[in-house]
């Protein structure tokens, strides 16, 4: 008998406590590598909703009103010269949108979000964010996985990393995009990277079947499709047995036994027929503008409801107006985006109120960065990751609060400044994890989502 000489990698995973060696040894033995784990501490979030607002949001027009702008409006900030991104930079201009007052907590927010502004003392607003990137497809990388390269999990996959999944017959990371087209960059915003296949998200659709070719072919019937499913699972599991370090072949072995016990459960998972009329008025289905977000906000409560652990909803598709990156026209471009997620976003907040599943479920508003105070062709504005707001509720998060400012321009984050890797650690907190202690070991180093940054914002905890 030959001696099997194993290398440094094969090492670490099948003996190191790697889970990409794992892998193969709990399949084997009939077990899944999504099986529910029991997190650092009890953490309040058991699933997270992310609400990714692609292109760019103007935290200015919609979160963070700056007075000085109206009084000084076309003219140069002092001592301050902006290199925009493209296109010829303009002076300042004020937001033409008003902005009042809301809930106890007094949050100030336009005009263009009337519905999620009934829900503020729910919402912890964070007003004094900044990445490292004025372009999108960085920034994209960095608020989806922590990291500005492609190439690194996202926080979808640390997620179910972290906590596996309470339903073995639904995927436990689940992503819509807009109808419009993906976000620049696309997959590798919700992949796996190094970390086994089976934590990268699941596509779903926001209407027809969830899944393209979920469904069996005609003239399959259960019994012949179990023997089909039972004799590929033997070969791939032989194959499997000779290569254990191979992660794509053991989440494709999953992913086909995955699939078949989807061909019901997705489907029911997402039938939003099921619910009152109601319910769909609430989300916005009934407004043409609103449909399509609506439709995927209610699937991401049944899906939550249903054990899923991470949904991510992408708003904005293609390129400059189809998302929000508003280089020209952000009239245009704002209250059509506003218009399409505002209602569906303020339903899903009084829907997991209503139903006791807020305080379990945390949801992100957020995007990859914000816009620049001075305008750009005339009623446009540009990247801005100096200074930009997001937003936090539910699992874990204490609303009615407000962290940081930006300067009076609403130029850069200036009072208790807030990184990426901030929103990341407070996010891995909600669910039950120090985001030091949450690590995943590749090419000779324990990774984490926070990389080797990060603190948790504390001040919008329960």
């Amino acid at each position: 008998m030959s001696q099997r000489f194993w290398s440094r990698r094969q090492l670490l995973n099948s003996v190191g406590g790697g889970i990409a060696g794992l892998a193969a040894n709990e399949l084997l033995q009939g077990a899944s590598l999504m099986s529910p784990r029991q997190p650092h501490f009890p953490g309040k979030a058991k699933a997270v909703i992310s609400i990714f607002n692609y292109g760019g949001v103007s935290h200015i027009d919609t979160f963070d009103p700056k007075p000085y702008l109206v009084k000084h409006a076309g003219e140069t900030i002092p001592g301050k010269a902006i290199t925009p991104s493209q296109g010829t930079p303009g002076g300042l201009m004020p937001s033409l949108w008003e902005t009042k007052k809301h809930g106890q907590c007094g949050m100030d927010v336009s005009t263009l979000f009337p519905h999620v502004a009934k829900h503020v003392d729910k919402i912890a607003l964070i007003r004094s964010m900044y990445s490292k990137s004025n372009d999108h497809a960085p920034a994209l990388y960095q608020m989806n996985t922590g990291y500005i390269q492609t190439g690194y999990p996202s926080v979808g996959s640390w997620a179910t990393y972290g906590l596996g999944t309470v339903n073995q017959n639904l995927p436990a990371f689940v992503v819509f995009s807009d109808p419009r087209g993906g976000p620049i960059g696309g997959a590798p915003n919700w992949g796996n990277g190094f970390m086994p296949a089976a934590y990268q998200g699941t596509q779903f659709r926001a209407a027809g079947d969830p899944i393209v070719d979920l469904k069996p072919p005609k003239g399959m019937d259960d019994a012949r499709q179990r023997r089909w499913l039972a004799f590929l699972q033997k070969q791939n599991e032989e194959h499997l047995a000779k290569n254990p370090q191979d992660s794509e072949l053991s989440a494709r072995i999953a992913s086909y036994e995955l699939a078949y016990q989807m061909q019901t459960e997705a489907s029911d998972a997402v039938d939003i027929n099921k619910e009152s009329e109601a319910t769909r008025s609430l989300y916005g289905i009934d407004d043409k503008r609103s449909e399509y977000v609506g439709r995927q906000a209610l699937m991401a409560r049944r899906l939550v409801e249903r054990g899923v652990r991470y949904v991510q909803i992408f708003s904005g598709g293609g390129n400059f107006q189809e998302s929000w990156d508003a280089h020209w026209d952000i009239r245009e471009n704002h209250e059509m985006h506003c218009g399409e997620t505002d209602k569906p976003i303020a339903g899903l907040l009084e829907d997991l109120h209503a139903r006791g599943l807020l305080d379990s479920t945390l949801i992100v508003w957020h995007g990859e960065f914000g816009r620049l105070p001075i305008s750009q062709r005339m009623d446009g504005r540009d990247h801005n990751p100096y200074g930009f707001s997001i937003w936090m509720a539910g699992g874990g998060i204490k609303g009615g609060q407000i962290v940081g400012s930006t300067d009076e321009f609403g130029l850069a984050a200036e009072e208790n400044k807030k990184s990426v890797n901030d929103v990341h650690a407070t996010m891995l907190h909600c669910m039950g994890f120090d985001h030091t202690r949450l690590t995943y070991p590749y090419n000779g180093r324990q990774f984490r989502l926070t990389d080797v940054e990060g603190e948790v914002i504390k001040e919008i905890l329960t």
